[in-house]
């Protein structure tokens, strides 16, 4: 499933289940065990914060939560950092289609809640953790987000207690200077093309590869890279982007995998017969 369809499918849901459950609990009010013998109960205020108390300690915090147009929130309970028990998590909608998400942890050493933040990437396209879906499977936080007309999807993991940005993708406006020189076969469905790019936790790239925007890539599974094929008699294929001149080139008809872009220079990979992978860098805009 495409993440705009997924997006839109949770937030109908979440609403659905909030209508379901309105007569027979208070959804201003949570209780949970966020750790062996500690209890939490949550309190929407009307400002948006939200009041808590921890037990048996008694100690008491106010969080900022997050509210909607109309000051309204819904807190839940879910293992966010997959260590079998519950955050504290606030959600309210934001203009349409979005969805603003708050966690709260529990951190022992300090006996309180403390919001979940990931380690800053600038890379990441929605920011803070927007329409946030749990992926215990493979133990995923992913972040979903509209600007525009496109959507986005940040995903996140754990480096022990950190949270990092595991992968993303950066939209690219390519397809009408690319397809004189690659051509790339898309369908009615198919999204925008993206670079999709993998991290370490110190936010260094592992791998990159070019693919459907809007069709999210399964996480610990590498990269799938979409294909083309060449358009034009001889394609010069240069060492790195900006190269005046080259030996090497591609010729029609040519399949290649699209991995990377820069300032128009798309990166490719090209299996050759007898010498193997050749990768190289074509310039859509010479």
């Amino acid at each position: 499933m495409k993440h705009r369809d997924a997006m839109l499918a949770a937030l109908v849901m979440g609403l659905a289940v909030t209508c379901a459950h309105a007569q027979d609990a208070d959804p201003a009010r949570l209780q949970l065990e966020v750790a062996a013998g500690v209890q939490v109960q949550a309190t929407l205020q009307d400002d948006g914060g939200i009041a808590v108390v921890l037990a048996p300690s008694g100690k008491r915090q106010v969080l900022p939560g997050v509210t909607d147009a109309d000051g309204n929130a819904r807190l839940s309970a879910e293992d966010v950092d997959f260590d079998g028990y519950p955050e504290l998590v606030a959600r309210a909608a934001v203009g349409m289609v979005n969805e603003a998400v708050a966690v709260y942890r529990y951190v022992p050493a300090r006996q309180e809640l403390v919001a979940l933040a990931p380690i800053p990437n600038d890379r990441a396209q929605c920011g803070d953790l927007m329409g946030l879906t749990v992926e215990e499977d493979n133990r995923t936080l992913s972040s979903s987000c509209r600007s525009g007309p496109m959507w986005y999807v940040d995903q996140y993991r754990y480096d022990g207690g950190r949270l990092y940005l595991y992968r993303a993708e950066r939209m690219l406006m390519l397809d009408d200077v690319l397809e004189p020189y690659v051509f790339v076969k898309q369908t009615a469905d198919s999204g925008p093309l993206a670079v999709w790019s993998t991290f370490d936790p110190d936010g260094n790239v592992l791998e990159t590869a070019i693919g459907d925007g809007l069709e999210t890539p399964r996480a610990g599974s590498p990269l799938l890279r979409i294909s083309g094929h060449v358009m034009v008699a001889r394609l010069p294929l240069y060492s790195q982007p900006g190269d005046a001149t080259t030996k090497r080139y591609l010729v029609r008809d040519d399949r290649v995998e699209l991995l990377d872009e820069r300032d128009g220079w798309v990166q490719v990979r090209y299996d050759n017969p007898t010498r193997g992978a050749v990768l190289g860098w074509v310039n859509t805009q010479p």
